[in-house]
């Protein structure tokens, strides 16, 4: 299973920041080389195009900088999205199995088979023979009223997701989640 998790914003943000602090000490050099040359030997047109480059590349950082920030911030609102869509989702879950009457194995394997594992690696995650997990999510499925996982995680997403009110007839265009 291989599946995106919000920290994987921090190798980005890690990069841009490490081309920011780059860019920075560029800056840096090509100031303090411009005012040398300045002191050194006066004004000329090589260096006001130097230190015209350096104010571009300057410019460039704090764009850099005000990416980064953003970055971050984006990372940090996604971050407590997932969290609040998580524990909606574990609530709605909760709920059903209560509904359904579900055990706590059998809970167990229909959470593993919503992740996505299959039959063996729930086996395994649960110490179980695979026969005995496929027995147990036959019977989450008939408790459910469903026949195949697509229409269970379907039975779960149906909670999550509004209709839109307006704008479309067709359901598979403009959900919104519910505020």
């Amino acid at each position: 299973m291989n599946r995106r998790s919000p920290g994987d914003l921090e190798p980005r943000a890690g990069a841009v920041a490490s081309v920011v602090a780059l860019q920075a000490v560029a800056v840096t050099f090509f100031m303090l080389d411009a005012a040398a040359d300045v002191a050194a030997d006066g004004l000329s047109l090589h260096i006001a195009v130097e230190a015209v480059a350096a104010l571009g590349l300057l410019a460039g950082v704090m764009l850099g900088l005000l990416q980064l920030r953003a970055l971050l911030a984006a990372g940090r609102r996604k971050t407590a999205a997932l969290a609040i869509a998580a524990g909606a989702l574990s609530e709605v879950f909760e709920a059903r199995a209560r509904e359904w009457g579900l055990t706590p194995a059998e809970a167990d394997v229909a959470i593993f088979a919503l992740k996505g594992c299959e039959v063996a690696e729930i086996a395994q995650l649960r110490e179980a023979a695979p026969g005995t997990v496929r027995a147990q999510l036959a019977r989450v499925y008939q408790k459910a009223g469903v026949n195949s996982r697509g229409a269970l995680a379907s039975l779960f997403l149906d909670e999550l997701i509004v209709a839109p009110t307006s704008g479309t007839n067709r359901p598979d265009i403009g959900l919104a989640a519910e505020n």
